[in-house]
């Protein structure tokens, strides 16, 4: 039937009802399960998913069951598994089936990974959000959005959206109740409409300023205070209900951040100055939520890893191994600016990049950083969908070679992304770093005419591991 309707209506013309009225069917099919939860939305370029389940897990430990949807997990409240979607935000069915079985597995949380992509097709539509976290914004899907103020205009219609939200009560256990009467909403705990801004971010004033019932920002920038983010306030959109957190003395080391809040020092396990914004994000959450800054530091700090974000894979070889997700040129240099606390002799780096007519530009800035800062590039497949993958392959190449690295020498080509990972390995000595980039967590890789090779990076590395440890072992 939609193929029809492609032929008889221009399909630009089509796609957006398409998209709307889908959003509406999937919502009304399963009887507008957001209406029944609190809905916290999780959107900017980097730090969603570690962000959503930094929050998951605090607010679990609180003792209010959550599910969530993100890039790598996804938890009915019950349950975690892996995404295997190949999408961060999944199509709408999938995301109101999901949300109607968190709310049959009692949790009083939803958090939804939101973005750019998704908004652009009404996906965050006849989805009744409560909370909005921004955290933070930087050129992505340039190609996709037709250039950086419209993938910023993208971001916006979601906190435009806020406004369109039913307001929902909560009694006191944290369950939507629907009061019966206006005197009923006397007993009744009215769930106020935020937004939760990084305020390091350039594009604070854009976001801040869109319509809310309250606002939180959050910084790391211990000299500014409530005054110098109000006066970003609009008219229109100032608000009483301000609050703003603060982390101070960020420090990261080999083996985890620290930061403080108030007095309260918090010392994750995760690795990164980045982590610890992601923290900061979901701590200002928390305190918005009336959480104690007490179950804020235990619930983060009983995090030990993120699947597919700088996980170590360890099978005894006497070098380290880590895969992360980084497959775009700003979160590659932050991943490379951690690397520098980890010691390692040489750098061994596995990347490709993405096809799809997906940021074609960022190909050879993603070899030239590569190159530049490791010993050894491999390039290898990612995820082709219909491109010719050695296109994409030599693009990424050329950088590195423009960073000085010599092809079959220094700079590898392979297309079989394992045997891409197997030759990694082979060079890999005592003490090396090798770096898998690029695909993390996620369980395919997607080539030509829509078909998903089943992939899971940190498995097959673990076997390779073990392959080329009995091979040294003959």
């Amino acid at each position: 039937m939609l193929e029809k309707l492609k032929k008889i209506i221009p399909w630009k013309i089509l796609q957006p009802i398409y998209h709307f009225l889908m959003a509406w069917l999937a919502a009304l099919i399963y009887y507008f399960p957001s209406n029944k939860l609190i809905v916290i939305g999780v959107t900017g370029t980097a730090g969603k998913t570690s962000t959503v389940y930094l929050i998951a897990q605090m607010l679990n430990e609180a003792g209010y069951k959550t599910g969530f949807t993100s890039t790598t997990i996804f938890s009915d409240g019950n349950r975690e598994w892996l995404n295997n979607k190949k999408m961060t935000m999944p199509g709408r069915f999938f995301i109101s089936k999901l949300l109607a079985r968190m709310l049959k597995n009692n949790c009083r949380y939803a958090i939804v990974e939101t973005t750019s992509e998704g908004i652009k097709q009404f996906r965050h539509r006849f989805l009744n959000y409560d909370l909005l976290v921004f955290t933070g914004l930087y050129p992505e899907h340039l190609e996709a959005h037709g250039g950086f103020e419209n993938y910023k205009k993208a971001k916006g219609k979601l906190f435009a959206h806020l406004q369109r939200c039913r307001t929902k009560y909560i009694n006191d256990e944290r369950r939507v109740v629907k009061p019966s009467s206006q005197f009923k909403k006397l007993d009744l705990h009215r769930v106020v409409k935020t937004i939760i801004i990084n305020g390091d971010d350039q594009q604070v004033d854009y976001f801040l300023n869109f319509w809310s019932e309250a606002k939180v920002v959050y910084s790391t920038q211990p000299q500014l205070d409530d005054e110098f983010f109000i006066k970003k306030l609009t008219a229109d959109n100032f608000v009483k209900d301000f609050l703003l957190v603060i982390g101070k003395k960020i420090e990261a080391s080999s083996t985890g951040t620290t930061f403080f809040i108030n007095e309260q020092k918090i010392n994750l396990k995760l690795l990164g100055e980045f982590n610890a914004r992601n923290a900061l994000a979901a701590s200002a959450v928390g305190l918005n939520q009336g959480l104690s800054l007490e179950i804020i530091k235990s619930s983060l700090e009983a995090v030990r890893s993120l699947a597919g974000k700088l996980e170590l894979i360890n099978a005894g070889q006497d070098f380290t191994v880590i895969v992360d997700y980084s497959f775009e040129p700003q979160a590659l240099e932050k991943l490379y600016n951690l690397l520098s606390l980890i010691p390692h002799q040489r750098i061994i780096h596995l990347l490709g990049s993405t096809g799809g007519g997906r940021d074609k530009t960022r190909r050879p800035l993603l070899g030239k950083i590569a190159g530049t800062k490791a010993d050894v590039v491999i390039v290898s497949n990612e995820d082709p969908y219909d491109e010719d993958p050695m296109i994409i392959i030599n693009a990424v190449a050329h950088g590195a070679e423009l960073a000085g690295k010599k092809l079959n020498k220094t700079l590898f080509k392979i297309l079989d992304r394992r045997e891409g990972i197997k030759k990694a390995l082979e060079l890999a000595k005592k003490d090396d770093l090798v770096l898998f980039t690029g695909k993390g967590a996620e369980q395919f890789i997607c080539v030509a005419n829509g078909e998903k090779i089943p992939w899971d990076e940190r498995t097959i590395t673990r076997e390779e591991i073990v392959d080329k440890l009995c091979i040294d072992k003959k």
